[in-house]
C-alpha cells in the first residue's frame, strides 16, 4: 500500500497516519522515517521492497516528498522517480508507504503525480471548508451548539491541533455530562492572541485611543512581542479589507470562507468591521504598519514605542 499525503494542514496528516497504523496494528518501533531533503528516493524503495524481520508489516514515512511538488529548489537533491514508477507497477504488499508534503498542491503534469491519482493514492489535507464537522466530530459524544462553536473558535483560534487540545481539556473535564456550555468554554480554555487583537481592533476603529493603548499595555504584559502584534494586526486589517472588497463584488459570506479558506465566523467578524471602514483608510493603516515593522526592524525606533505612537495617531 502507498498513499501521498499532501495539503497545508499538518495536523489532519498525523491524523491520518495515526489512524492507517492503527489499523493496521503498526508499533512505532517498527517505523522507518525518511526525509527526501536528505536522502534519495531509491533507499526508500530500497527498503519498501525488502521483507521486515521483525514485523508482519513494514511501515515507511518519507517525509517532505517534494518530488510530487512543482519545486525548483537547486539545494534539493535530484531524484529519479522512474524507480517509484517501477516499484508502483509491483508493491511488496506487506509495505506501508507514505509520502507527506506539507504544500497545497502537487503538479499534476509530472507523470509520477497523474499514475498516483489514476490509482488513487492520494490524499489531500488542506483547510477544511467545514470547520464546524470538525468540531462537533472531535467533541463526540458530547453535544455542542453552533454558538459554542463560534465562541470557541472566536477564543482559541481555528488551528486545527490548538482546537484538538483544548476540546480535550473540556471533554476531560466534563466527565460524564455531556453537553456542552458557554461557561465551560470561558472557564476551561485559554484565550488566543487573535481575541485580543479583535478588541484592540475594535477600539482602534471606534478611536478609543485610551482603550486601546490600554488593550496593547495588557499583552506587552502578558508577553507578547510588539512585532508579532504588529504582523497580527496587519493580519486582519487585510483579511477586512479583502472580505469588504469580495463582499461588494457580490459573493456570500460562505464563498468569501471558501476563497480565503477561512472560518465563516470570522468572516462575519471582518464584513462586520469592514463597515466601519473605507478602502483608504485600511491601506493607510496596513501602509504605515508595514513602515513601523521596517523602522522597528532597522532599530530606528524602539519597538513598544513605536506601536504606541502608532495607535495613538490612528
Amino acid at each position: 500500500m502507498t498513499y501521498i499525503l499532501y495539503g497545508t494542514e499538518e495536523f489532519l496528516i498525523k491524523k491520518e497516519i495515526n489512524k492507517i497504523k492503527a489499523e493496521n496494528q503498526i508499533d512505532d518501533i517498527n517505523i522507518s522515517t525518511y526525509d527526501l531533503e536528505d536522502c534519495s528516493i531509491e533507499q526508500v524503495i530500497d527498503d519498501a521492497s525488502t521483507i521486515s524481520l521483525f514485523a508482519e508489516n513494514k511501515f515507511i514515512l518519507c517525509e517532505n516528498a517534494y518530488i510530487f511538488t512543482g519545486a525548483t529548489n537547486k539545494k534539493l537533491p535530484e531524484q529519479n522517480t522512474k524507480v517509484l514508477e517501477t516499484y508502483l507497477e509491483n508493491e511488496n504488499p506487506n509495505t506501508i508507504l507514505i509520502f507527506t508534503i506539507n504544500k497545497e498542491k502537487l503538479d499534476e503534469r509530472k507523470k509520477i503525480v497523474k499514475t498516483l491519482k489514476e490509482q488513487k493514492k492520494l490524499k489531500e489535507f488542506n483547510k477544511l471548508a467545514h470547520m464546524d464537522d470538525f468540531i462537533k466530530k472531535e467533541f463526540e459524544p458530547y453535544q455542542i451548539t453552533k454558538k459554542e462553536i463560534d465562541l470557541l473558535i472566536h477564543r482559541v483560534g481555528d488551528n486545527l491541533n490548538t482546537l484538538y487540545q483544548e476540546i480535550n481539556k473540556i471533554k476531560i473535564y466534563k466527565d460524564e455530562d455531556f453537553v456542552i456550555k458557554e461557561d465551560d468554554i470561558l472557564q476551561l480554555t485559554s484565550k488566543n492572541i487573535d481575541t485580543d487583537i479583535f478588541n484592540l481592533i475594535e477600539n482602534i476603529v471606534n478611536k478609543n485611543k485610551d482603550e486601546a493603548l490600554e488593550s496593547y499595555k495588557e499583552m506587552i504584559h502578558l508577553g507578547e512581542e510588539p512585532i508579532k502584534i504588529i504582523i497580527m494586526l496587519a493580519n486582519q486589517f487585510r483579511l477586512i479589507y479583502q472580505a469588504r472588497n469580495l463582499y461588494k463584488k457580490g459573493y456570500s459570506e460562505k464563498d468569501i470562507s471558501s476563497l480565503l479558506g477561512i472560518h465563516p465566523y470570522r468572516i462575519k467578524l471582518a464584513l462586520t468591521k469592514g463597515r466601519q471602514f473605507d478602502d483608504k483608510t485600511l491601506l493607510s493603516y496596513l501602509e504605515k504598519l508595514s513602515e513601523l515593522d521596517i523602522n522597528i526592524k532597522s532599530g530606528r525606533i524602539e519597538k513598544e514605542l513605536g506601536l504606541e505612537f502608532f495607535i495613538l495617531n490612528i
